[in-house]
């Protein structure tokens, strides 16, 4: 795990081309639109909500090479609306990427 929020991380660097400030701006809306996501999924009961919400971790993964985002959108995808064990993952790897 560590080893991935060090590639989220350096790739949240490389955007912000030395920028401390920029760094932590990128940082902080990364974790906001995972954050808002995931709450999208805790609270979705239907299939379009749900798919809907899961895609859109699955891009905000893919855009950041959070690939451990990538693969828990997948499951998401794959699993029922309302599956508590991957809002659990999910949730997870917010807080595991906001302790780092």
């Amino acid at each position: 795990m560590a080893y991935e929020n060090g590639a989220l991380d350096a790739t949240l660097a490389a955007a912000a081309g030395g920028d401390s400030a920029l760094l932590v701006e990128l940082r902080n809306a990364f974790l906001e639109s995972a954050r808002m996501q995931v709450s999208l999924l805790r609270r979705s009961r239907c299939d379009g909500n749900w798919n809907v919400a899961a895609m859109r971790l699955k891009g905000l993964g893919a855009s950041f090479h959070a690939e451990r985002l990538v693969r828990l959108a997948e499951e998401a995808l794959e699993g029922a609306p309302g599956e508590p064990a991957i809002v659990r993952k999910l949730e997870r790897f917010v807080d595991d990427f906001t302790a780092a």
